[in-house]
């Protein structure tokens, strides 16, 4: 059938070119037919990572799509990679013709990434010759395989090129042609136009197309200046011209009215090119049952096996046995019985090594049949868990299974199902980051050279909920509105940060995906390299979409901490097991009623914890809710959920018939079950179809809601419901049904939180222990962890050569510190340390110790460990110890040395009690305190035998002192906005200086408290004028603007940033508390903008007589006056008053120290 248009693009790179292609998939289909054309092609640099939604778009809107990349060919083999021989390869197009070409181009692509990788990916004549049938190939553009060696002037390889290209594609190898006005264009294209008719090739026009319209050049532009860290007008990596357009029929064709034929070739071509994806196909591996037995019959067996294993009892068995006979027959229907045996299969495989796996995750836990066949570890009846949820027999979908291993031996279960299947039917799973609101509002503004003050206040104003655009913003924040209409900059800004939104920015490897395929992966997709990492070029929703098995294999930290938790609980108790606890255990549900769920999974942050408070929760399916209310959508219903909970008699039910529906949510809308529950009990839906119309609801897809509307009014009549309450039902599950939560996830992941909950109420100095060690890296949650050890009444101790292993322990019923954590002690050294002492004992003195141990590591490490305080087991000054240590270790080299010489007697070696080194201590001081409590926080992240803030704590509340942590968080959540002027009393971490672009010094103050640690921001004036509180050691209460940074493109936390006003040192409690007004002095600065408010300054100074004495100081006379008749009683109120006057930065006290 021949088209009726006279032209195809053939040559054109999407936004999946990854910041070298402009054309949004969702938009140029349309653009396609409004230029008359009914065909293109989708041929991006190296990849096919958008070719399938490019297909779908396509065919959304009746273009008939094209299937290609732009390859990069070696210039020799593409083994060949050495510089700068290989840095330059050539280009080439190539198109598929059929299903033959689309798996010889997976082939292709696939290979140039894992073997042919060097800068770009590449293939090589000898891979096109084997993989080229099926396929068309175009020579390229200005880089391509012919015009890059007519721009070296190597004619006679261009030629031979063409004729290798024609033996190896026959008559669907073509010369391209293009003429976007790139200089020397013309003549390479003369030169072509001659190789063509020397050749007998044909040739065809392209516009290496990379935007849609013209006057999206500049946005090409930016693009690549993001892609390359440019800036906006830097031409090094722009296109030449702005050319690159997607042409119309009657602008191609005039650009080649001498050369008719190269446009009609592309319609030759595009007639040719038929390749369809198949949507309806599965290719699930086949699972291996016994001999004689289907998988059907298998799965069955096991079923009804496990769920024999879980019914303790003949209560209510036949429901069970029922509703399992339903769900294997929708099972076997849909054809996954395979499916559910490859899961249940490497399932069994990590339980069966002791390797924890978690309750379930998902709709899946909505499945009896994963119930009992031990997928999954919650009752889906009991809590009242819909099938339909999670496998549809009215909507055709691979159904997702997504499991949880403990984080630390996930890796084996991954290799397990990686041997089982093969290698070469494995592969994890592309993901990509794309350029969110306010991600695009950064990136297009470094790319436009803006300040980045000016650009952070924009994206600042952009909310942080999902899904916002910069359209939403705009029509939200009137003050962004605003800014958007009045500042032409801010408006150029936002307009780019528009067109750049939600476009792919780049590729990574997903965190927990994987496929497993029937045959070799390449024979449906093609693969790629992440990190070294063998990655699918399509995401997890394509890869499911195209009928492949992809499963999440997930690692979660909590499951490692309750296995590792009933290690150290079995020490005691060796029956004990976390799946046997009772589920209604008071004692724990008053803990988490009083808010004391820190290290509770799920439940552990403030906001969560306050509603835990509030809520008192009295079982599971209170844990439930709590999981579900806590997330932007349902809060809303939190006031109401708690009143109705206090008063559940007064729960107004729009109709009797919701009750049994909502009661268990106190008569609110919280899970996606539910709207299925209300279509089935209130009109008569079957749970598929409700399920159906429960994602419309969701993806707000107004048109089948308008039809399935009449029907549920329709059917709420019938049952007795008026169609106004009806309609208003409707209404409020449309609203709510963007946001519901899943049940089936919330209850899965209840059961973890109530059994880390149970763990850390019954054992909690084994919880404490697991808990500290799965953050062994992190030493801001060892120290709120440790905090909380603190509060429960379990003391955590310091490292100790003679009780400490490894990692945290459990000691004589306290918490001991790891050798590991200690800074320069490896685990080798470690481990040495732990196993010397098991076999020989413990160690008697610190001579014993260097002398057993010595062989094993060096200087840096003993010195560590005495600093640390890991010797003081042997009684003496870490200072001596420390001093004596270079001469001990060179003591013991001279005698291992004469050991081994037999100098010294293996008769006297050999007894155990015998040390023949012998050392001499010197009679010095010990460290004084804040040396010390500074050498723990350096070299373990924490302190131990005190804190430098902890004598400051009267002084902290007097100058209502707001906590780091506390910050953050209000900060979160709103409690204080952003920009406002806070008070933090801090240790003074260390000090970076770096210069601004006018040449001065500015600095990064890094400042900590009891709960954190916080960059502030100093600049150049305040650095120079403050600088002597700044040093390292000094505890200080610093005046600052608080505000949260972005992570770079969004990808992480939120960090916290103080911008520096005002500093004074701060006075320990202790001089708080003594009333010796003489040992303290008071400071006035006096400036010129000052200058007239001091006799005010000192009216108020006379008033509050006292023993203080007064210090002026003149600053344009640069002189000190100290008056001899004024004495002041300094209080709060008086240096509040007295910082009003004349400014904070103009008043401040000193304590004298006095010295014996």
């Amino acid at each position: 059938m021949r088209f009726f248009m006279d032209f195809v693009h053939l040559h054109l790179h999407t936004e999946y070119s990854l910041l070298d292609g402009e054309c949004r998939l969702s938009e140029l289909p349309k653009a396609v037919l409004e230029r008359g054309q009914k065909a293109v092609a989708c041929t991006d640099h190296g990849v096919l990572y958008g070719v399938v939604d490019f297909f779908r778009e396509c065919k959304k809107q009746k273009v008939k799509p094209i299937i290609g990349c732009e390859m990069y060919v070696a210039p020799r083999t593409l083994e060949d990679k050495a510089f700068p021989a290989d840095i330059n390869p050539y280009h080439i197009v190539l198109l598929v013709k059929d299903a033959t070409g689309y798996k010889n181009l997976i082939k292709l692509v696939t290979e140039s990434y894992l073997r042919g990788f060097y800068r770009k990916p590449r293939t090589d004549m000898a891979s096109l010759a084997k993989h080229s049938e099926g396929l068309f190939a175009l020579s390229g553009c200005m880089s391509g395989v012919l015009s890059k060696r007519i721009r070296d002037d190597d004619i006679s390889g261009a030629i031979e090129t063409a004729e290798k290209l024609k033996e190896v594609f026959g008559d669907r190898f073509y010369i391209e042609l293009q003429r976007n006005g790139v200089e020397g264009q013309d003549k390479i294209n003369s030169v072509l136009i001659n190789i063509a008719r020397q050749c007998s090739i044909p040739l065809v026009a392209t516009n290496d197309v990379h935007y849609i319209r013209k006057e999206d050049a500049e946005t090409q532009e930016l693009l690549m200046a993001i892609s390359t860290n440019g800036f906006l007008g830097d031409k090094e990596f722009a296109l030449p011209t702005d050319e690159f357009y997607l042409k119309s029929a009657g602008e191609m064709a005039e650009l080649f009215s001498d050369i008719p034929g190269a446009v009609e070739n592309t319609v030759k071509i595009a007639e040719q090119c038929n390749f369809e994806f198949d949507f309806s196909t599965y290719h699930l591996p086949r699972f291996d049952t016994p001999e004689g037995i289907t998988s059907q019959d298998y799965l069955k067996k096991l079923a009804f096996e496990g769920l024999e294993k879980r019914l303790e009892n003949a209560a209510g068995r036949e429901k069970y046995e029922k509703r399992l006979e339903y769900e294997l027959s929708v099972i076997h229907s849909m054809g996954f019985d395979d499916y559910f045996l490859v899961v249940w299969d490497f399932v069994s495989y990590a339980r069966g090594r002791d390797i924890p796996v978690g309750p379930g995750r998902g709709s899946a836990v909505g499945s009896l049949a994963a119930y009992a066949l031990g997928i999954t570890d919650v009752d889906p009846i009991k809590y009242d868990l819909l099938f339909e949820r999670f496998l549809n027999p009215e909507r055709a979908s691979m159904p997702d299974i997504d499991i949880d291993f403990c984080d630390d031996r996930r890796g084996e279960v991954i290799n397990y199902v990686s041997q089982k299947y093969g290698e070469d039917h494995m592969a994890q799973i592309i993901t990509f980051g794309t350029l969110q609101c306010r991600a695009a509002v950064r990136d297009v503004g470094r790319a436009l050279g803006m300040p980045y003050a000016e650009v952070d206040a924009v994206a600042k104003q952009i909310p942080r909920y999902m899904g916002v655009t910069m359209e939403s913003a705009l029509k939200a924040n009137p003050e962004l509105q605003t800014a958007y209409n009045s500042n032409p900059k801010i408006k150029r800004l936002i307009d780019f940060a528009m067109k750049l939104e939600g476009r792919p920015r780049n590729s990574s490897t997903h965190a927990t995906g994987v496929v497993i395929t029937d045959k070799p992966i390449t024979d449906y997709i093609p693969l790629s390299l992440n990190d070294n990492a063998v990655v699918t070029q399509f995401t997890m929703n394509t890869v499911a979409d195209l009928g492949l098995l992809k499963m999440d294999f997930l690692g979660l930290r909590y499951l490692t901490i309750i296995r590792n938790t009933e290690r150290l609980i079995r020490l005691k108790n060796p029956t004990f097991d976390i799946t046997k606890v009772p589920e209604d255990d008071k004692e724990t549900y008053e803990m988490l009623s009083r808010g004391k769920a820190l290290g509770i999974f799920q439940l552990e942050s403030e906001g969560m914890r306050a509603l835990l408070a509030k809520l008192s929760p009295e079982n599971l399916e209170d844990i439930i809710s709590v999981i579900s209310l806590y997330r932007p959508g349902p809060a809303q219903f939190i006031d109401e959920f708690l009143k109705n909970r206090k008063s559940r008699e007064s729960i107004n039910y729009k109709t009797p018939l919701l009750k049994p529906v909502l009661s268990s949510s106190m008569g609110c809308m919280l899970y996606q079950e539910q709207v299925m529950q209300i279509f089935r009990a209130l009109a008569g839906y079957t749970y598929g179809r409700a399920d159906i119309i429960r994602r419309a609801m969701a993806k707000k897809k107004r048109g089948e809601l308008l039809k399935e509307k009449d029907d549920f009014i329709s059917g709420c009549i019938k049952n007795g419901v008026d169609k106004k309450t009806a309609e208003e039902i409707f209404d409020s599950m449309e609203a709510f049904a963007s946001y519901a939560f899943n049940k089936s996830h919330a209850a899965a992941y209840a059961v973890v939180s109530y059994r880390t909950a149970y763990l850390k109420c019954h054992y909690s100095r084994e919880y404490m222990c697991a808990l500290l060690n799965s953050v062994l890296n992190d030493t801001d949650k060892i120290n709120e962890y440790k905090a909380e050890c603190n509060e429960l009444g379990i003391k955590v101790s310091g490292p100790d050569v003679n009780e400490s292993g490894s990692v945290f322990g459990i000691i004589n019923g306290n918490i001991r510190f790891g050798l590991t954590a200690v800074k320069n002690v490896g685990l080798n050294f470690a481990e040495f340390i732990e196993n010397e002492r098991e076999k020989k004992g413990k160690y008697k003195n610190f001579e014993d110790f260097l002398y057993r141990t010595s062989p094993v590591s060096n200087a840096k490490a003993y010195e560590s460990l005495i600093l640390a305080g890991a010797c003081d087991c042997f009684g003496i000054f870490r200072s001596r110890l420390f001093a004596v240590l270079e001469k001990a270790l060179g003591q013991l080299s001279s005698i291992k040395s004469e050991m081994r010489s037999g100098q010294i007697s293996l008769f006297e070696s050999v007894e155990e009690s015998y040390t023949p080194l012998k050392l001499e201590y010197p009679n010095i001081k010990e460290y004084p305190e804040k040396e010390k409590l500074n050498f723990e926080k350096a070299l373990t992240g924490v302190y131990f035998s005190g804190h430098p803030l902890e004598h400051y704590k009267t002084f902290a509340k007097n100058a209502n002192s707001v906590t780091i942590k506390d910050l953050y968080y209000s900060l979160k959540t709103g409690i204080i906005p952003d920009k406002q002027t806070v008070s933090v009393l801090g240790l003074v971490k260390q000090l970076k200086k770096k210069v601004t672009k006018t040449n001065k010094l500015m600095g990064i103050l890094t400042i900590e408290d009891l709960t954190g640690e916080t960059d502030v921001i100093v600049f150049p004036a305040s650095l120079e004028k403050y600088s002597s509180y700044l040093n390292a050691g000094e505890v200080v209460l610093l005046t600052a603007e608080a505000t949260l940074e972005e992570p770079f493109r969004g990808e992480g936390e939120d960090v916290l940033k103080l911008l520096f006003r005002a500093i004074t040192l701060a006075r320990p409690d202790n001089l708080l508390s003594e009333k010796s007004p003489e040992e303290q002095e008071l400071y006035l600065k006096i400036t010129r903008t000052n200058k007239d408010y001091l006799d005010a300054a000192l009216a108020l100074i006379k008033q509050a007589k006292g023993k203080s004495r007064l210090y002026v100081y003149y600053q344009d006379k640069k002189a000190l006056t100290v008056s001899k008749d004024i004495f002041a009683e300094i209080s709060e109120n008086l240096i509040g008053e007295l910082k009003e006057i004349l400014g904070d930065e103009n008043v401040a006290v000193k304590i004298i120290e006095k010295h014996e």
